[in-house]
């Protein structure tokens, strides 16, 4: 299977991604220059994401994506520098299957073994991509939803969803209307098809509520009423339109006070709702009017992938930080400021 020159061997970090729906491998050179995830998405039959089936889909695929990972990026083993692994927070079932499987190869491979929190791992592959240096993080994806801004030694989260993530209240609205997941993507297309033929739409036509709660949001009745708005007759594409705008306005209010509460001037996106052009427009024009600069990472460094774990570990093998076999464990519940942050 591999095949290596050793004269200018390169070297890699790997990294496991398998906090909820995606079982991903990706790696990064060890200056730092990231590659293609190998990637594998759960998508239930009918449903939400049931955790145990996506951990059974995990395991079934794990060795066939490490087997194309080595093989199309013609790594060999001695060329793996360390593995580093999503340790939480995300689904318990999920989360086991990449940290076995990481623990696995640290030992048979005698290498590194590097826990890292998901939600930080989003804001470092977006700073490798944008070259951003101290921005304020607007967190979009499907289970989370948060204004991250770095502290001293911690990314402090300054405001976030109450109840459920963006991308969560997307997906299920779009369940809801036997839209199958991921349901984001086709949301976005409904709500553009929509407004093309109704240019002049006026979000006074299809109200929804607006919750923001000086730094928090929550987005339990926005959903409860867009799904009303259908009962009540409403063409699916202008719901989808009207719920993409209150919601994305809220997540764009709450990242405008960071920037004043902290006084930087970089705001970068992170998660799979990143993905959506509409709140990259809208984030986009309220930096420009603040004199502020708005960016994010390729969509494929947006999604959930195992690139943006490596890096993060390559960044914490760095500075010394590795993950005894013994504190491996995984913690659904690990918050963005419980990683102490001692790299640039």
């Amino acid at each position: 299977m591999y095949s290596i020159t050793h004269s200018n061997m390169r070297q890699v970090i790997v990294g496991i991604e398998s906090t909820a729906h995606t079982l991903s491998f990706g790696l990064v050179d060890m200056d730092g220059e990231p590659h293609n995830s190998y990637s594998s998405l759960f998508r239930p039959d009918e449903g939400g994401i049931h955790p145990r089936e996506a951990a059974d889909h995990h395991s079934d695929i794990a060795s066939k994506l490490l087997r194309r990972m080595l093989s199309e990026e013609n790594l060999h083993p001695n060329q793996i520098k360390g593995i580093a692994f999503s340790q939480g927070p995300g689904l318990g079932p999920c989360l086991r299957v990449g940290a076995t499987v990481a623990r696995a190869l640290a030992a048979n491979w005698n290498i590194p073994l590097i826990g890292v929190n998901h939600c930080v791992a989003h804001i470092e592959i977006g700073r490798n991509q944008t070259g951003c240096e101290d921005p304020v993080l607007l967190y979009v994806s499907g289970g989370n939803t948060q204004v991250i801004a770095r502290a001293g030694d911690r990314y402090q989260v300054l405001g976030e969803t109450l109840d459920i993530g963006i991308g969560n209240m997307l997906d299920k609205f779009a369940r809801s209307q036997g839209i199958p997941f991921p349901g984001g993507p086709k949301i976005e297309i409904l709500a553009n098809e929509w407004l093309v033929k109704n240019p002049e739409a006026d979000l006074e036509d299809i109200p929804l509520p607006y919750s923001v709660q000086g730094m928090d949001l929550n987005f339990s009745g926005i959903l409860n009423a867009a799904q009303q708005r259908i009962s009540e007759g409403h063409e699916i594409g202008a719901v989808c339109w009207s719920l993409q705008e209150h919601a994305f306005a809220a997540c764009v209010e709450v990242a405008e006070r960071a920037l004043a509460h902290t006084g930087k001037n970089e705001l970068l996106l992170g998660g799979g709702v990143a993905c959506n052009e509409r709140i990259r427009d809208m984030s986009t024009k309220m930096c420009i009017q603040r004199g502020d600069i708005a960016s994010w990472p390729e969509k494929r460094f947006c999604i959930d992938n195992g690139t943006m774990i490596a890096e993060l570990g390559r960044r914490m093998l760095n500075v010394g930080i590795s993950t005894d076999m013994s504190l491996s464990s995984v913690d659904p519940s690990l918050r963005t400021d419980h990683t102490i942050v001692t790299w640039e």
